[in-house]
């Protein structure tokens, strides 16, 4: 069966820096037309950071949208041209006192498919050392913390970590503690 939903038009609504929000207009498989909402967006990296003393480095910050503050992974959207492995190990020393060798590909996965076509790359970074000297961005107010793997099981059965991409990247390292 073919699924495939074809673009007939598309009207940009909406275009906030990284963010941009269009109206699409489509042709169904039936052969219906339709609209989508589609939220663009240049992607993200992240990184999965093991400190020598087989901690976890994660970040503290406030999420607007969400009303709270969020413990995640360090994270940040590409730069448009980014490599994203770069990114994951610049997102690393801009928001940790950390830095990396380098970093390998886990994985990487859409974000909200249903709306957005952001893709979230998923880093492990190697020979992490806390030598970093490099800042968060103007905006960005960020707290380093560190969890050992049982802290971090208790801490998403409290359901004190859900972000999505934090979750996945956990459950990797996880797999490989037990």
């Amino acid at each position: 069966m073919d699924l495939t939903e074809t673009q007939i038009s598309s009207t940009a609504i909406h275009d906030a820096s990284f963010l941009k929000v269009y109206q699409d207009q489509i042709r169904l498989p039936n052969g219906n037309s339709s609209q989508r909402l589609v939220i663009r967006h240049p992607g993200a990296a992240c990184v999965l950071a093991i400190t020598p003393e087989n901690q976890v480095v994660l970040v503290r910050q406030w999420r607007y949208a969400t009303g709270q503050a969020l413990l995640e992974i360090p994270a940040g959207k590409l730069d448009e041209g980014e490599d994203p492995a770069q990114c994951a190990l610049r997102e690393l020393a801009e928001e940790t006192p950390y830095s990396a060798e380098r970093v390998e590909k886990i994985l990487h996965f859409y974000s909200a498919p249903g709306f957005c076509d952001e893709v979230l790359h998923v880093y492990r970074a190697i020979n992490v050392q806390a030598n970093s000297t490099l800042q968060p961005d103007a905006d960005e107010f960020v707290e380093t913390v560190l969890y050992s793997a049982e802290q971090v099981r208790q801490a998403i059965a409290n359901n004190e970590i859900c972000d999505a991409k934090t979750l996945i990247a956990l459950q990797t390292w996880l797999m490989g503690q037990s």
